[in-house]
């Protein structure tokens, strides 16, 4: 996959995610971007640990919103200690 495929997909998984957690956000499109990203890393990570998926198999949408959303309460939690 290459680096724009990953922005790509770390856009709609942020975006996912950003839909399917109430409340408001502090961070912009770029936020986003970055989160999405990292979750789906974070999913294929946690996916691989547990035996989901193979080493040469990218992780499931499911697991990688999941990261996603995981990652953005974290991300508030730690913005509205900050503030």
């Amino acid at each position: 996959m290459g680096i724009l495929s990953w922005i790509v997909f770390g856009l709609v998984v942020g975006i996912i995610a950003k839909l399917l957690t109430p409340g408001r956000d502090p961070g912009g499109i770029i936020v986003t971007i970055l989160l999405g990203i990292a979750g789906a890393l974070l999913g294929g990570f946690i996916g691989r640990a547990m035996g989901f998926y193979g080493p040469s198999q990218p992780a499931g949408w499911l697991v990688s919103i999941g990261g996603a959303i995981l990652l953005l309460l974290l991300y508030r939690l730690m913005v509205r200690r900050n503030v």
